[in-house]
């Protein structure tokens, strides 16, 4: 080789001085370039999904009423890390669930995933089993993402016949078993007992309900955010 001469013996010369001259300036100039070696940066906060109807949305409610943005806010206050993003959509169906969640996985990348849906699907009259087949792929859906889930369970008024009405409230105990995760059987459990806490529609909890709805979740969702589910760790 020509021009460059080999880097030996013990006292540098001054071409071999040249040469890591060179080399530094080129590693300097490469570390400023787009696209290079920078530091990994520091993981991101932990994100918690609900992915629900109008009962997670806050139908009818201020803005921040909700018990998912009353989540929110005990997270604040616990001093935790959580991110909550509520992609609750009024009117949702487990069908239209399972069609965007790939989406929010892929976007939120959440730790633990809250579902909250199926009550339309009854409230339509549409077929049980289609219901149990959407939240099941919804819960390994989210299992394969690497994501915590707790199924949160509804029923529905007798009105719609004793026979679809108990089909319809065991699909969610039904999941939870055979897909092994976390479930809060009925999000109104203390809250039907007091039709003054529901809004004209007779479906939709005020306000003062909220409060209710989130103790309600609370003690299955805490240890999989990591944390306590007693009243003390809570306030």
């Amino acid at each position: 080789m020509h021009g460059i001469e080999p880097i030996v013996g013990s006292a540098p010369s001054v071409a071999r001085r040249r040469l890591l001259a060179r080399l530094v300036g080129i590693g300097l100039a490469g570390s400023l370039l787009p696209g290079a070696a920078r530091a990994v940066p520091a993981p991101a906060e932990p994100t918690l999904l609900v992915v629900g109807d109008s009962l997670s949305a806050g139908y009818g409610l201020e803005t921040g009423a909700g018990w998912v943005d009353l989540l929110r806010r005990r997270l604040r206050q616990l001093r935790t890390r959580w991110q909550v993003i509520n992609a609750s959509i009024s009117g949702d169906t487990t069908a239209g669930g399972l069609a965007r969640l790939p989406a929010l996985l892929s976007r939120d990348r959440p730790r633990v995933v809250v579902i909250e849906l199926g009550g339309n699907d009854a409230l339509r009259g549409l077929q049980l089993t289609d219901t149990r087949a959407n939240l099941e792929q919804m819960v390994a859906l989210c299992k394969h993402a690497g994501a915590r889930v707790l199924l949160v369970g509804m029923q529905i008024p007798p009105n719609y016949g004793a026979a679809y009405t108990e089909r319809f409230a065991a699909i969610f105990p039904e999941v939870a078993r055979t897909q092994h995760v976390a479930l809060v059987p009925f999000l109104l459990a203390g809250v039907v007992a007091h039709p003054d806490w529901f809004q004209s529609d007779n479906i939709h909890p005020t306000a003062r309900a909220q409060p209710v709805m989130l103790e309600t979740v609370w003690p299955r969702l805490a240890p999989l955010l990591g944390l306590r589910a007693g009243r003390e760790a809570a306030r």
